[in-house]
């Protein structure tokens, strides 16, 4: 077995119990059950993916011996996405208007994973930096709706609603930002560090966005009232 299937192994075992756990934990009550869902699959995506990449599937070598899994950045491409939708659907209190602000999001965050698979498969250096400061881009926009707009409409929106927004918001931007800092770092940036240290620190990562994310999320949602979940009128202002 290669060093760097370990860590896959790992990866795959801890997103598949991590969602089992999501959803046996999470809130079970209508007005909820969508987050229950959404943090539950997110893991069980993550675990296919990480299956394809232990058993080899999906890995690309690049000109420069690094091995990358195309794996990792699908998955990526769709847990994300889920990711967001849930939090945004949080900051709006499940208001009916807010696709307003998750297709933006949404189109920026895959925007985000695309030219960020295209700076690592770039085998000129500069293109590889273009394209990895597009993609930082593209997550500053999706910073800037989540801290801006969605914010704004929660603040408006007010309530315990809104402080499940903010706390879960607060969770996860501080751990997607470690990405593209170890990406930068790691064997397709700057190497730093080896392809077997770059498995265990995403896998690290991964866990802690997906799953201990995903159970603090709904654990979080369990606390609140049905009360809480009533969809306020959203001032027109505010969108």
């Amino acid at each position: 077995m290669q060093p760097v299937t370990l860590p896959l192994l790992i990866g795959f075992v801890v997103m598949a119990l991590g969602s089992l756990v999501i959803y046996a934990h999470g809130d079970k009550r209508t007005e909820f059950l969508h987050h229950t869902q959404f943090h539950s699959v997110v893991p069980f995506i993550a675990a296919t993916a990480y299956l394809a990449m232990a058993l080899g599937i999906g890995r690309l070598e690049l000109a420069g011996g690094e091995t990358l899994f195309l794996a990792r950045y699908a998955d990526w491409a769709v847990t994300t996405p889920i990711l967001l939708t849930g939090l945004i659907l949080a900051g709006l209190h499940e208001h009916p208007r807010h696709s307003t602000f998750i297709l933006p999001a949404v189109v920026l965050d895959v925007l985000m994973i695309v030219t960020g698979l295209l700076a690592a498969i770039s085998e000129n250096e500069a293109a590889k930096w273009i394209w990895f400061a597009w993609s930082s881009a593209a997550f500053l926009g999706v910073i800037y709706l989540l801290l801006g707009p969605v914010m704004t409409a929660a603040k408006a929106l007010g309530g315990k609603m809104t402080q499940v927004y903010k706390a879960n918001l607060t969770f996860l931007l501080v751990v997607w930002a470690i990405y593209p800092i170890e990406w930068a770092l790691g064997p397709q940036g700057l190497g730093l560090f080896d392809a077997v240290v770059d498995a265990w620190l995403i896998v690290v990562m991964d866990i802690t966005a997906k799953v201990i994310y995903g159970f603090v999320a709904t654990a979080r949602f369990k606390k609140l009232s049905l009360e809480d979940a009533e969809r306020n009128p959203l001032p027109a202002s505010r969108v």
